[in-house]
Formats: C-alpha cells, structure tokens, sequence
C-alpha cells in the first residue's frame, strides 16, 4: 500500500512521492541536505588487497588467543563455507598492537605514522556481514545488498545531494593497478536509479573519460556548420528546387516555410 501510493503521487503532477524529489529536466541540480553539511566532497578510498583490518586497526584478543587452534565448533555448525574442507585452523593477527592516543584505539605496528594522529579518525566497527567472498562482499560494501541491482553509494549520494559543478561529474571514479574490483563496475553503478547518477571513471589511457570523444564527433557533426548539417542542407536545396526552382538561385539562403512536410522530411 506504501509503495503505490507513492508512485500513485508519481504521476499526477503533484508535489509528493518521487516527483518532488527528482527533477527530469536538472537530474543533478543541487539539493539542500537534510542536515547542515561540513563536508564538501569526499574521497573514498575502496583498497582491495590491502592488509586486512585485523593486521592494522581491528585488534581482536580472543583471536589472537585461538591462533593456530582448530576452529571452534560454534563457528561452523550449520554453515556451508566455499573453499573450506574439513576443520580449518584459526588465523590470529600476526602484528602487535598497542593502545595509541587518547582515546586508547588499538593500532599495529604497521601504521607508526598513523597511531600519532588516531584521535583524529572515527572508526566505525558497528558493521557486519556474513558475505566473505570478494565480490559478493564489495558489492555489499558498496551498495548495501551482495546481489547486482542496487545503487552504489556515491550514486545514492549524487541522486540525493546533486552537484554544484555545471560542467563536471558529481562522482568521479579512479582505478589502479589496471584491473577493476571483482564486483565490477556495479560498484559505483547507478543500478536501479537513472543512469545519469553512476559514478564517471577517469581513464589514464586512451580516453580520459569513455565515449568522450564519440560524442564529441556526434556534436560536430550535428552542428550547423558540421558535415551532417551540410548534408541535410544539401538534400532540402535538392528536393526544393524540385518544387520552387527559386530555392536553387539562392544557395546561401533557404526559405523552407512554403514547403509541404513530404519535401522537408529528412529520415
């Protein structure tokens, strides 16, 4: 009943539902957020094969007390594990961690520069899932959901904030190490909302921005002075000297307004 009401508000003009929101003409307009912002753009940094949080910042005593020990019971019953036979042993951190700063943050060996600015960062450790394939779990990350079909969070941000920049993307994607996440692309993917809202990748080869310059010829093309301008020009000249011989002594200029809709129909 929730759901048709608001697209029942979708349709009929009216200032609720999705069409007070999203503005067809302006998709990424600026919006006012629903709290006052202190942050003027972020920078999310998705580092896949990086060490793990347990190796840097997410101390866990009782798995550094199990490392080497088989895996508890508790851990395995009624659970079907991809890649995993038998009874697997327990992994612990394999780095020594200290409290650091004031606020007392568990931080390795392995970030010396980054304990002496710890209360500076904001952990958040209030997160969890049960997806602990690579893909499944980065779309999960990224999206809210381990399945394709959902929008990644800079898209949700882009869809519910806009943008400032008129000629500029409000989501802009970067890659390394020359391949893409194991998710895919569906990582910064608009999924369910309009494309418009999907994050835009910069490319350091090629194109910096695909089909850049596909559409650039498109314009050139379509403009009044480009070939496909010129052409179609060429064809109403043609087909109105047909009819008005006058339109072949004027070359530079064409009066199209007495000609019947067959004449000036170009497919």
């Amino acid at each position: 009943m929730a759901f048709s009401s608001l697209l029942a508000g979708c349709g009929n003009g009216s200032n609720t539902g999705l069409t007070s929101f999203f503005d067809s003409a302006h998709p990424l307009a600026p919006k006012s957020p629903p709290f006052p912002a202190t942050a003027k753009s972020v920078i999310y940094l998705h580092m896949a094969g990086a060490p793990s949080q347990l190796e840097l910042f997410d101390y866990k005593p009782l798995l550094h007390k199990l490392d080497g020990q088989d895996c508890p019971p508790s851990l395995l019953e009624g659970k079907r594990f991809a890649f995993i036979r038998g009874v697997p042993q327990m992994l612990g951190p394999q780095a020594k961690f200290e409290q650091r700063g004031k606020s007392g943050a568990w931080v390795s060996e392995h970030l010396p520069h980054f304990s002496n600015v710890v209360d500076e960062v904001s952990f958040l450790k209030a997160v969890q899932t049960d997806q602990f394939n690579h893909a499944p779990a980065q779309l999960m990350m990224h999206t809210g959901s381990p399945r394709l079909g959902r929008p990644s969070m800079g898209a949700w941000v882009t869809y519910g904030l806009g943008t400032e920049n008129n000629n500029l993307p409000g989501f802009v994607v970067l890659t390394s190490g020359g391949r893409f996440p194991d998710a895919g692309k569906s990582v910064w993917g608009s999924g369910f909302l309009p494309s418009v809202y999907q994050g835009i990748q910069c490319r350091s080869e090629g194109d910096p921005v695909l089909f850049k310059t596909i559409v650039e010829k498109a314009v050139e093309r379509m403009m009044p002075d480009g070939p496909l301008a010129r052409r179609q020009l060429k064809n109403l000249r043609v087909y109105a000297g047909a009819e008005h011989p006058h339109a072949a002594q004027q070359p530079e200029t064409l009066d199209v307004a007495g000609l019947s809709r067959k004449n000036i129909r170009i497919a």
